[in-house]
């Protein structure tokens, strides 16, 4: 019987994955990959690199997975992406330009070494445990075969964990009555989430659409008047992440407390030196 776990350990293990998935949507070699098949547009290449696995779904449906992405940015995108290339060989590019990041950032001899194929074997035993009931991101993941090499084999189970918990956190911040702008506000103001800057270059909402957000946020009581979280929104926040801990907590509680100890310390070296390697623009994260 495996050990019980320690205090927001699934987190601190998730925290340590999911930055490596996220690592290939900075990378040159996406844009690279998918201009390759067509698909010019960076917007584009993201819509349709994370959706893909859905198969040639539309704009509405990418909306409501996705959820902070303003839907007339999307709809410019989806469904057109699939008419540019089919999901199948978006997935194809995606693999492509995923091995290409891996091997820039982290180098060969490290993808090659005992480690990345321990931790792969460490985060795939973790997503057996993993539901793809009302988890349609992970659900439609989980349906791709794994991959034989060790590296792509990580990313994939990477992904896999990063979806599960991602969509079992919508459903948090549906019951919390956070509409998407208003989710990425209080996550900005943490001083853990996307800058404005960032966000507003990339979701598609302008800045009156943040600005409005914040107002209703002051309005319920979450945010003070200089945009900051009050104790009620320091509350709330907290409360989101315990939410999705305990929603998220199967496939760490199947590795059990020794594998999630290590399949943490193995992901944050990995991660430590994709970071070092600049896998992530400078300015992304803060309330600036």
């Amino acid at each position: 019987m495996n050990s019980p776990l320690p205090e927001r350990a699934g987190r601190r293990c998730h925290n340590a994955i999911n930055p490596l998935h996220s690592a290939h949507y900075f990378s040159p070699d996406l844009g690279t990959e998918l201009a390759g098949i067509g698909i010019e547009d960076s917007n584009a290449a993201y819509f349709g690199a994370r959706a893909a696995a859905m198969g040639p779904v539309g704009a509405g449906t990418v909306t409501a997975t996705f959820y902070n992405f303003k839907h007339e940015l999307v709809a410019q995108h989806v469904p057109a992406v699939w008419r540019i290339a089919s999901p199948e060989r978006v997935l194809a590019a995606r693999a492509r330009a995923v091995d290409a990041t891996l091997h820039r950032l982290l180098g060969k001899e490290a993808l090659a070494s005992k480690e990345m194929a321990e931790a792969a074997g460490l985060a795939l035993r973790a997503t057996e445990a993993c539901s793809r009931t009302a988890r349609p991101l992970y659900a439609a993941h989980a349906d791709l075969p794994v991959p034989e090499e060790p590296h792509l084999a990580y990313w994939h189970a990477a992904t896999l964990l990063r979806e599960h918990r991602g969509d079992g956190h919508l459903a948090v911040l549906l019951d919390a009555e956070l509409d998407p702008l208003e989710a990425l506000v209080t996550h900005t103001a943490t001083g853990k989430g996307m800058s404005p800057r960032w966000v507003l270059g990339t979701r598609g909402w302008a800045r009156q659409d943040w600005e409005a957000a914040t107002e209703r946020l002051r309005s319920r009581g979450l945010l003070d008047a200089d945009g900051e979280l009050t104790d009620a929104g320091v509350a709330l926040r907290r409360d989101l992440e315990t939410e999705t801990d305990r929603l998220d907590r199967a496939p760490y509680e199947h590795l059990g407390a020794a594998g999630v100890e290590r399949l943490t310390e193995l992901a944050a070296g990995f991660l430590g030196a994709a970071v070092a390697a600049g896998a992530f623009p400078a300015g992304m994260i803060g309330k600036n």
